[in-house]
Parts: structure tokens; sequence; C-alpha cells
């Protein structure tokens, strides 16, 4: 095997580990359990958000220069500084980070121990994820490269043992939008967000192995991508499996965790569940750990040393630990206005970015951005129940709105109408 080629796999193996967020693993199974007999249907949605979008993202932001603002600043620098934000905020200690801990206190605390409180849990948990942050040290990579291998290897048991002895049949749940339900809940995993930021660990992983040519830089970055991705797909894949088969089994109104808890018991029994539980919580705290100190170098770099790295990493371990008690299900409720406004836009700059080579000047970039906000924000409303009749009865008339695609159209004519301004403004100034 030459250089190149051991390359990619390092690389391809550390991009599925970043990707590979333990709190992710709740989705598949519910996506599963909902789509039932369409489960296929609904993985492929899942797989362009879940999987095809992180991955296009760190291609895309390898092409652009490397890092978010290179994205972003082709609309403006203050957009991106904004778009930076919440982004960050949204794998931080808005959404990501609380997670980590619900997700710990439901799968791997409360079924060992019922009477503990979450309060304490969540305590604990962050207590935790601060005093590592504010003291780096070899013992959490070293926790993650133990854990991450633990944790794929107990998931590929159980999906194999899962796939060859079902727990039940896939049923028919009439499920209009398979499709859609799949692309939308893969918004939840926020990879995609979270590769625009996490880019520039890649590519200065490759410069650092000798590729600092950009053409060789987006080549490995793909070739890296499809790995990362391939072995994202056989476990959603698998999971999402599983789901379907459980929903003949479990009631359709099982929290995401305990279908995850419930499947893993049926398969492998009480052991089975107690160390899928664990590994998945100590994972959760590598995450909650990598994201907090994220956030403080974020926020920190942006105040210019005005916010101090202690003091925003505290500031997230304690605001985390407050919003961790809602618990799972609220917190992916919470997400839903939030993503459902900043995944269109994120979705829109990595496509473009790809194709930029064609695309004439950047006014095209800021016409989509903006004309896809025109439909993300009041889906955002919506989603908080807040409904302006005219205005959305107007927006279910647009192409694709059925699935949830009503954005892409005013994206283009967005596009369109401000390049073509651009050239009309260029020849009057001629």
């Amino acid at each position: 095997m030459n250089k190149t080629s051991k390359d990619v796999i390092v690389v391809g193996f550390a991009l599925f580990a970043m990707f590979f967020g333990a709190g992710n693993l709740i989705f598949p199974p519910a996506l599963g359990m909902q789509t039932g007999t369409s489960w296929v249907t609904g993985f492929l949605g899942f797989l362009l958000t879940g999987i095809g979008m992180p991955v296009l993202g760190i291609i895309a932001a390898s092409k652009a220069g490397g890092s978010l603002s290179d994205l972003a600043d082709k609309i403006s620098p203050a957009f991106s500084k904004i778009l930076g934000t919440i982004i960050v905020l949204a794998i931080g200690p808005l959404l990501a980070i609380p997670r980590t801990g619900a997700t710990t206190f439901e799968m791997g605390i409360r079924p060992l121990f019922p009477q503990v409180s979450p309060l304490l849990v969540s305590i604990l948990f962050f207590g935790i994820t601060l005093f590592l942050v504010m003291n780096p040290s070899n013992i959490v990579d070293n926790i993650g490269k133990v854990l991450t291998p633990i944790l794929l290897i107990s998931l590929l048991i159980i999906i194999v043992k899962g796939v060859i002895n079902p727990i039940g049949t896939p049923s028919d749940t009439r499920i209009q939008n398979a499709f859609s339900s799949g692309f939308t809940e893969g918004y939840q995993t926020m990879d995609a967000l979270g590769s625009v930021i996490l880019a520039s660990i890649v590519i200065n992983s490759l410069i650092q192995k000798g590729y600092t040519n950009i053409k060789d830089q987006v080549k490995l970055s793909t070739l890296a991508g499809l790995v990362a991705a391939s072995g994202l797909a056989v476990i959603y894949g698998g999971l999402m499996y599983l789901g379907a088969t459980s929903n003949t089994v479990f009631s359709p109104d099982i929290t995401k965790t305990q279908l995850t808890i419930s499947i893993t018991e049926r398969i492998l029994g009480s052991t089975g569940k107690i160390i899928i539980g664990l590994a998945v919580s100590l994972a959760c705290l590598t995450t909650s750990i990598g994201l907090t100190a994220t956030c403080g170098q974020y926020f920190s770099k942006l105040t210019k040393g005005k916010l101090s790295y202690k003091s925003i990493v505290i500031g997230v371990a304690c605001f985390s630990a407050v919003i961790s008690n809602f618990g799972v299900e609220t917190i992916v409720k919470i997400a839903v206005p939030l993503l459902v406004t900043v995944y269109p836009i994120v979705i829109i700059l990595i496509v473009m970015n790809i194709f930029d080579d064609y695309i004439p000047n950047n006014s095209a970039y800021s016409g989509a951005v903006y004309g896809a906000l025109c439909v993300s924000l009041f889906d955002a409303l919506s989603a908080i129940g807040f409904q302006i009749s005219n205005i959305n009865s107007l927006i279910s008339k647009l192409p694709l709105a059925s699935s949830g695609f009503a954005w892409i159209l005013p994206a283009i004519l967005g596009s369109i109408i401000t390049m073509s301004a651009t050239k009309s403004a260029t020849k009057k100034t001629t």
C-alpha cells in the first residue's frame, strides 16, 4: 500500500470518528420505526443530510480554502461571523452539548440506577467535562481511541445479530414522505454544521502529511470522505433497519433513547444493554469535552481575547448542565426551528462552493442564501407553532413544498436575480 492510500485511510477513519457521535445513534432506529416498510426510502434522505452533506462540507471547505470564513465570506464577513456563531452555539451549549449529558443519563445511568436524580448526573457529567477541558491531557484522546472501537464493535454485533435474527417484521406505517422525513431527521445529527467548522482540522492534517497543493487536498478529502461515508452508512443503515423491525414490537410513543436500549436488550440481553449504555455514555463525555473546548476557542478568538477561554468554557458547561435536564426528546424538539433555518443555508454554501468554478460572481451566493432564508424562517416559525396563514399558504404552493424542500426554488431564483442585477450594474458602470 502506497503512502497516499495509507493517508486516505487514516484521514478517512479520523473523519469517521469526528462524525460518529454517540448522541446521533438514537435517530436512525427512531426513523426506521417511523418509516417501517419504507425505511430504505427514509434512509436515502437521511443519507444525504446525515452522511453526504458532512462529507461534502469537508470537500467544499477544502476547495474554498479550509474554513467556514472561506465558504461564507463570499456573502460578507459579517454574515460569516453571524453564521459561525449560530453554528457553534448549535453544536455547543444550545443543543449538541446538553444532548450528550441527557443521552448519558437516559442510556447509561437511568437503566442501572433508576432512582438517581438527572440534576445530580448533569452536575457530575459537566463537572468532569469542565475539569478535563480546563486541564487538557492525553487521557481524553486515549479514552476516545479505546471507546470508539468498543462502541463500533458493539454496534456491529447488534446489527449483524439483528439482521440474522430480526426482533420483528417491518410494517406499513403509511408515512407520506419517507424521504423528506429522513432528510430533515438528518439535520439532528448536526454533522453538516460541524463539518464546516472542523474542516480546518482535516486540512491541517493533510498539510502536515505533505499535501500543500489545494487540488491534492481536495482529492484526498474526497477519498477520505468516501471512506468515512461508507462506515457511517453501514452503522446508520443497520440501526435504521433494526428500528424498522421493531415497529410491531414496541409502542409508537416510545422515546428515542428507550427504543435504542430496548432493541439492544432484545438482541443481546441485559448485559448487552449495560455495555452499550456505558460505551455510549463515555463516548458522549469525550464529545462533550471536544465541543466545549471548540466553543471556548472559537468565541475567545472571535472576541479577540476579550472573553477568556476559561470564562467561556465555564459558562458553556453551566448552561449545558441546565439544558440537559430538559431531556433528549425536549432538546430534539427545541432544535427543530434552528435547524430548519440554518441547514438550507449551509447546504447551499456547501453545494455552491463545490461548483464555484462555474459561478460567475459572488452575488449568486447572496441571492441563493437570502432566497432560501425567506422560506426557512417561516418554516422555523411554523415549527414553534406561529402560523402566518397567507404566507404559509403561498409557500405550500411552491415546487417540492410537500416534500419539505420549498426553499430550493427561491434559492435558485434569488441566485439568478442577483447575478442578473450585478451584470446590469457592471454594464452601466462601464
